[in-house]
């Protein structure tokens, strides 16, 4: 018997069974950088000769996946819509600060904002979807089970402190970050014949992005179900109202700031 698609997307991404959720969970541990964004299998570092003699390797067609997470991801066209939350995080002024240094030096800027978004967005189990002009762009997968919210909460914390925002002289690097919660489909997308990838798609993801760039330096916008499913209490937030390009109502958000203390 076959199993469609969509099944087999839902046991990737649902339950904490799954086994993309065991890969992950094993090749955490090993190290080296980059990493396939599908299952952090090592692509560089001191395994990766190792891995390579077994067969393992980043893929011809997308480097950022193994080549066996592309072609598992290539042979299974479509996905499933679940519930998911979204971490997007932008870089403030980026377009003014490349006016002002030279182009290396703001590519290593940009390349240690990416960095410390790598180690603390792996840390707290993200999977980090895409590394884009002065953006990343993280989920967290159902299979991690009850508490994604405020675990992406959490790390939008560690992220804008470990950019300085805790810091009394001020961030090396001023970053707003937006985190929501809502249903999406994830899975394949692309063609069988070009370049696929796996991806997040829907509207929760299009407010998050608007979230993030509406976020000041410092700030962490959180939709309103993701804040309720934070648990925390709403006297630890600033509460905002903000109309939203694209939107004809405005909608409701939570704002927490890191700042020197």
């Amino acid at each position: 018997m076959t199993i469609p698609n969509e099944e087999i997307w839902r046991g990737m991404v649902s339950g904490s069974t799954s086994v993309l959720a065991r890969l992950r969970r094993r090749n955490k541990r090993l190290p080296g950088s980059p990493r396939c964004k599908q299952c952090y299998l090592p692509l560089g570092g001191p395994l990766a000769w190792v891995l390579r003699m077994r067969g393992l390797r980043a893929s011809d067609g997308n480097p950022n996946f193994c080549n066996n997470c592309e072609l598992f991801v290539r042979d299974h066209p479509g996905g499933v819509e679940v519930e998911m939350t979204f971490l997007f995080a932008d870089v403030r002024g980026s377009t003014s600060m490349a006016e002002s240094v030279s182009p290396t030096r703001f590519t290593e800027t940009m390349n240690q904002f990416f960095s410390a978004a790598n180690r603390v967005l792996i840390g707290s189990d993200a999977y980090i979807d895409k590394l884009v002009g002065d953006e990343v762009v993280s989920f967290y997968m159902p299979y991690l089970g009850s508490g994604n919210s405020l675990r992406a909460v959490m790390a939008a914390k560690e992220l804008l402190i470990a950019t300085g925002h805790r810091d009394l002289e001020g961030p090396w690097l001023p970053v707003g970050v937006g985190v929501n919660t809502g249903v999406a489909f994830i899975g394949s997308v692309g063609t069988r014949e070009g370049r696929t990838d796996f991806t997040a798609m829907g509207d929760v993801v299009n407010l998050t992005a608007r979230l993030s760039s509406l976020a000041e330096s410092g700030e962490i916008l959180i939709g309103t179900l993701a804040w309720a499913e934070t648990g925390l209490a709403d006297e630890t937030a600033e509460w905002r109202r903000l109309q939203v390009r694209g939107r004809s109502e405005p909608i409701d958000v939570f704002v927490l700031k890191v700042s020197p203390e």
